[in-house]
């Protein structure tokens, strides 16, 4: 079973996104932001990296960085609110870091979920 973690500031969105992925078949686990999901990299084996890119503490491009630069392997789908200007900007940027995928906010279900399985390898 793959693991992934889910990393947003928005409760709703960590809630919404983990009832998603678990009726996938998916084990999941949620950080609110950046430096809290480093710290369960560290702990746990991630097959996933789920992460918003607007957020307190360690925002999503700082945190992707450090996961590229420490977990080379490891996959991430960088996520942002769509239409601001600002939040286009850091998914182009987190683009650049590597073999990252990248969807805007609001998003459609199937959509994300094709984009998880293809970061995975499934499709």
């Amino acid at each position: 079973m793959k693991r992934i973690l889910v990393v947003d500031d928005e409760s709703q969105i960590r809630t919404m996104l983990t009832q998603m992925l678990e009726l996938e078949g998916y084990t999941v686990h949620t950080a609110e932001d950046g430096a809290e999901g480093l710290s369960l990299v560290g702990r746990y084996a991630f097959d996933l990296v789920v992460t918003d890119m607007i957020m307190p503490v360690k925002d999503g491009l700082k945190f992707i960085m450090e996961l590229v630069r420490d977990y080379p392997d490891l996959k991430i789908l960088a996520i942002s609110g769509g239409g601001a200007i600002k939040a286009e900007r850091y998914l182009t940027m987190a683009g650049y870091l590597g073999d990252i995928a990248t969807l805007e906010k609001p998003f459609r279900r199937d959509a994300f979920l094709a984009l998880v399985r293809k970061q995975l390898g499934i499709e």
